[in-house]
């Protein structure tokens, strides 16, 4: 398989060349060795018993017998080489040094990890169609933020053809070598790998069986507000155990909350985060779906582009300056919703909704129109992203666009 260049590239090489340590995290198979393995000059994997025994029984001695920038894949098979990271770190060493990567999020957030302070993060998610494309150029967001008329592909997709994006998947092999039917295949082994062989080892105790059954009702409200007992009951679990599978899920990065937003300008805003599977091919892997049944059951087809376009934008937070971050708006009572909210430097705002239709009208961007008077001079622009083929105006501020103007 040839190599297509990710869009987080750049700011990896800019950071490597003034900090000693950057740590890689992303669901598995996402590219993280494959991409990271370029900027070093040795790869130790330490989710290989033979490879990771030096580092368990002297991790800082075998940090210092290599030379050169060294990639520590998969560190949460050794957690001990943190320490031995930030030791090396405090002692000295110099730019690029260090890259690390890691498929859980565990110990991440503690206030103990070693990290903190010594190790920067970023994050790999899988593919998107951009990359998959091999598209220069500026990112969707920076377009929006500089003013730029929004353009479509050559190759425009009608709804079944951004179903079958969708399910391509952002897993590299999976999109970019296989077959439809050996993908199908591949996505299905890597779900059921995950949620019993990986979720085992990081908590020993959880019930696989029961885990998928979570997982299957977590999918089935991915780009939802569902609440917590509906998600439970229908994995047929109590509400401790579902906190500690969502947990668990989100410790697995294959799961994902977006934050609802907040503003002093605003009223009684909903508080709650909506759940996202980060992929949407695993979303109908677990629901049992191929391309056909997700174009006969109306929900989960919108639930997967809502989906498919997080799936899009979350990269790009990454590379976006000032710092941008996704939520989502609903005041209670549902009067006002909006699907995507994506702010950047705490202040401007780019307004989104995803339809499953393919001509939008002045109606669906109601929502984009009230948060643009609203917000006045913060509001940047609002987008109602649909299945057709054409861009145009519905407001001022506000047009429908294709959903592949995302990577166009």
């Amino acid at each position: 398989m040839e190599y297509r260049p990710r869009a987080l590239e750049p700011l990896l090489a800019e950071l490597l060349t003034e900090l000693p340590a950057l740590l890689l995290v992303g669901p598995r198979a996402t590219g993280k060795t494959t991409t990271a393995g370029r900027y070093v000059t040795r790869v130790v994997r330490l989710d290989r018993p033979a490879e990771a025994a030096a580092f368990r029984s002297d991790p800082d001695a075998a940090l210092k017998s290599i030379e050169g920038p060294v990639l520590l894949d998969e560190w949460q098979a050794v957690p001990q080489v943190l320490g031995a990271v930030k030791r090396a770190v405090d002692a000295g060493a110099g730019p690029g040094r260090f890259l690390l990567t890691g498929s859980v999020r565990a110990q991440l957030d503690s206030e103990t990890w070693p990290g903190t302070g010594r190790l920067v993060r970023l994050a790999l998610f899988g593919m998107t169609v951009r990359e998959q494309l091999d598209r220069s150029g500026p990112a969707f967001i920076d377009r929006v933020l500089g003013g730029a008329d929004l353009e479509v592909p050559a190759v425009l997709p009608d709804l079944p053809g951004y179903i079958d994006l969708a399910l391509r998947s952002g897993f590299p092999e999976a999109a970019l070598s296989l077959s439809e039917r050996t993908r199908d295949r591949w996505l299905e082994s890597y779900l059921d790998q995950l949620l019993t062989r990986d979720a085992i080892e990081l908590e020993g105790r959880r019930d696989p069986s029961k885990l998928r059954r979570y997982f299957e009702a977590f999918a089935l409200n991915s780009a939802g507000l569902a609440e917590d007992k509906t998600i439970y009951d229908a994995a047929g679990v109590n509400h401790k155990t579902a906190g500690a599978y969502e947990g668990l899920l989100r410790d697995l990065l294959i799961t994902d909350a977006i934050p609802a937003w907040v503003s002093n300008r605003l009223k009684r805003l909903t508080k709650a985060s909506k759940r996202y599977v980060v992929d949407p091919a695993l979303m109908a892997t677990a629901l049992g779906l191929d391309a056909s049944g997700v174009l006969r059951e109306g929900d989960i087809m919108g639930r997967l582009l809502d989906t498919f376009v997080v799936a899009q934008l979350r990269p790009e937070l990454e590379l976006v300056r000032p710092n941008a971050r996704l939520h989502h708006l609903r005041v209670e009572g549902g009067r006002r919703e909006v699907d995507l909210l994506i702010e950047i430097g705490g202040e401007r705002v780019i307004a989104i909704e995803v339809k499953s239709g393919a001509a939008p009208n002045r109606s669906d961007a109601r929502h984009l129109v009230w948060l643009r008077d609203e917000l006045g001079d913060r509001f940047e622009a609002g987008i109602v992203f649909h299945t057709g083929p054409n861009v145009y105006g519905l407001d001022e501020k506000v047009v429908a666009a294709p959903i592949c103007a995302l990577w166009a």
